[in-house]
């Protein structure tokens, strides 16, 4: 573990400094491949604050083991293509609020880095893998260099032979922007020349003409939803709003525990489940996958929370009438939204391969929005499911996201990129959650040749005590999460009731006869 803290890592005490530069004539002093500048994002400043110095790591799992040298081949075609991981963030020290992306030459060796470990002196291997990446989440990126680092452990796992941990600083770009990169950065195993393949969702079919009374109802029914967007819109502006201010979620077992530190390490875990269990229950209840995920994670950490709150005292059951819980609990997830159209895996590869400089669809371009969760227990396991998808429809017909972009840029612009900075950290303060679900490839996938057997993001530095990750993969879907072991000190437990909970939700489908839905 003493290799965590070389050369490339720091601790994250530190704080954030970005390079500072001298000028003369307008040209930066110090060796660089171009002498093309790119201003930082508003978003992307926000993210240099030490209170959200945020890095999103990547853990892929392989079939094999891993040779340094071919991944070092496959980046410099690849990933080194992309300007952001060839530019290093500076700040003119003439205009402290300058700061700007400025591309440099790179040393492959300085990012990569293997770890040496005698795998016969190892007693628990998945758990030397485990504390690694704790370990990591004690380190910032060196501002000396592009923000971005490369881990090789060729240790075999009770799921893989290796693990490769990719991190990168969250100012790069959002996280679909990241793991769309990392997927462009690898091919089919069925076929090295094409790229993955993600499901997307298929649009309903526009009618092509109506009479003029169905051509009435259609004009009324459009303004209606204005309507209640508008309405819905406004609700969710001021709920956020306050929240920023002065509405913290209630105070649970999970919650931030005092004198909380977003650069606090992280444990991250996770757990595989069948994909195909939720699209049976899916199908069933007509929902999405979306809507099933997020059932099974409110009914996992109401199980979870139920048992926490009967530790040292009565412990009152687990039903819906008679368990440990207390009433209205306000536990709710600070949701960063993708606003910008952001480019696909092909374009990616595309514009790697040509040494392209476009970056359509590129760097943190997003809203905020509140997803609450409800945290009851219910004795008919579908009632989770039903709750979520009437959360996440609720959700689906506001303007939040889009509004609150606008009020963070504005904010930027008239009070300052620290004034930006201390009312979103008192947003993600005041909630308890950050959660995602993202779609990967239908297909096995492959980097250099080495078959992935699954892979898991996460981040680290938000000031939240829990991060769920829901990732697909081919059918399988793996639930990722970062604790702070303060708060939640047995994280492989709150991923028994998450697998728990879609049993229960699989089995209920099933002893309800919803199963006939699919025929």
């Amino acid at each position: 573990m003493e290799s965590l803290m070389g050369e490339g890592l720091r601790s994250r005490s530190s704080g954030l400094k970005p390079i500072e530069t001298k000028r003369k004539g307008g040209i930066e002093e110090y060796d660089m491949v171009t002498v093309e500048d790119e201003p930082l994002s508003p978003m992307a400043r926000l993210f240099q604050d030490r209170k959200f110095d945020v890095h999103a790591v990547a853990f892929m799992a392989f079939k094999t083991r891993i040779s340094p040298q071919p991944v070092k081949e496959k980046l410099v075609h690849t990933l080194l293509k992309h300007p952001r991981f060839t530019s290093l963030m500076v700040v003119d020290e003439e205009n402290l609020t300058d700061m700007k992306w400025v591309q440099t030459k790179i040393d492959l060796d300085q990012h990569i880095i293997i770890v040496e470990v005698d795998e016969t002196q190892l007693e628990s291997p998945d758990k030397f893998v485990e504390d690694y990446i704790y370990n990591l989440s004690k380190t910032s990126l060196d501002r000396s260099k592009p923000l971005w680092d490369l881990h090789i452990i060729n240790v075999k796992t009770c799921q893989a032979e290796s693990v490769v941990v990719f991190r990168v600083h969250h100012s790069l770009g959002d996280g679909t922007s990241l793991i769309s990169l990392l997927l462009a950065c690898t091919r089919q195993t069925a076929d090295d020349l094409k790229l993955p393949t993600i499901p997307t969702k298929k649009r309903r079919p526009t009618p092509s003409g109506y009479s003029a009374k169905e051509g009435l109802w259609r004009l009324l029914g459009n303004f209606w939803l204005f309507i209640v967007m508008f309405v819905n819109t406004a609700v969710d502006v001021f709920l956020f709003i306050i929240t920023t201010m002065f509405l913290k979620d209630t105070k649970t077992p999970i919650s931030a525990p005092p004198n909380f530190e977003s650069n606090n390490a992280r444990r991250i875990v996770h757990r595989i489940i069948s994909l195909d269990d939720l699209k049976f229950v899916k199908n069933a209840m007509n929902v999405t996958i979306n809507d099933v995920a997020l059932g099974l994670t409110q009914a996992g950490l109401s199980q979870y929370l139920n048992r926490r709150y009967a530790i040292g005292g009565k412990d009152k059951g687990a039903t819906e009438r008679s368990n440990n819980l207390p009433n209205g609990i306000r536990l709710r997830s600070f949701l960063c939204f993708n606003l910008r159209s952001s480019a696909g895996i092909e374009d990616l590869a595309n514009m790697m391969e040509n040494g392209s400089k476009g970056k359509r669809g590129w760097g943190n371009w997003f809203g905020y929005a509140l997803l609450p969760f409800k945290i009851a227990l219910r004795d008919n396991p579908l009632d989770y499911v039903k709750e979520a998808k009437a959360t996440v429809d609720r959700k689906k017909r506001s303007f939040e996201a889009l509004s609150t972009l606008i009020m963070a840029e504005l904010l930027i612009k008239f009070f300052g990129i620290k004034v930006a900075t201390e009312v979103t950290y008192k947003g993600f303060s005041n909630s308890t959650i950050c959660f995602t679900n993202l779609v990967g490839p239908q297909e096995e996938i492959g980097f250099c040749g080495n078959p992935i057997t699954y892979f898991a993001p996460s981040t680290y530095g938000q000031p939240s005590a829990l991060m769920i990750n829901f990732q697909s993969y081919i059918n399988k879907m793996i639930i990722v999460i970062a604790v702070d072991e303060i708060a939640i000190p047995d994280p492989h437990q709150l991923l028994d009731d998450f697998e728990d909970s879609l049993n229960l939700i699989k089995n209920a489908v099933i002893e309800k006869g919803l199963v006939k839905n699919l025929k």
